[in-house]
């Protein structure tokens, strides 16, 4: 199935210059957004995570149905202040600031095998920033999974020490 045909693009937005990439319209086909789970899923199928993190926000859409269909456990990593309990957080760079994300501070086991996923890679900030929250954690990252691939951005430089897999390259 060709779920690319399911992602709608939006010229210039948030700002002049950018052709952001909705996945709204994956998400109302379900058997596109199925397709999309398996194909997320797959490359974990034998060596299974113990635990599916999952990005906010759009990243929690993806991680959860991954999650259950490896008989992981999920964990959410938010922005600064939407956490209830104890938590650690990173403060990283984006290419017009700053960010703030973070995780509930029991939320990984030492040695838990983890599994990241979010819906796009660009520039690679926000997962750089996850994978050193997880690791603060001392979780093993087994991978890192997105949607979409942008690779023009060249984010996957930043993740070079990771297993890096992605549904949809552009």
């Amino acid at each position: 199935m060709n779920i690319k045909k399911y992602i709608r693009e939006i010229p210039d937005w948030p700002k002049k210059g950018v052709n952001f990439k909705d996945i709204t319209p994956l998400l109302q086909n379900p058997e596109a957004f199925s397709h999309a789970v398996h194909s997320l899923t797959a490359p974990y199928k034998k060596n299974k995570p113990d635990v599916v993190v999952g990005i906010d926000a759009r990243g929690f859409i993806l991680a959860a149905p991954v999650a259950l269909a490896l008989g992981a456990s999920l964990v959410l990593i938010r922005k600064k202040g939407k956490l209830p309990y104890k938590t650690i957080s990173i403060k990283y760079n984006l290419e017009y600031g700053t960010n703030e994300i973070e995780i509930h501070n029991d939320a990984i086991k030492k040695g838990q095998k983890i599994l990241i996923v979010d819906d796009v890679l660009a520039t690679g900030g926000t997962m750089k920033a996850a994978t050193m929250l997880v690791n603060k954690l001392s979780g093993k990252i087994i991978g890192i999974s997105f949607l979409i691939n942008l690779t023009f951005l060249n984010g996957q430089k930043k993740l070079h020490k990771f297993n890096i897999t992605s549904v949809i390259d552009y």
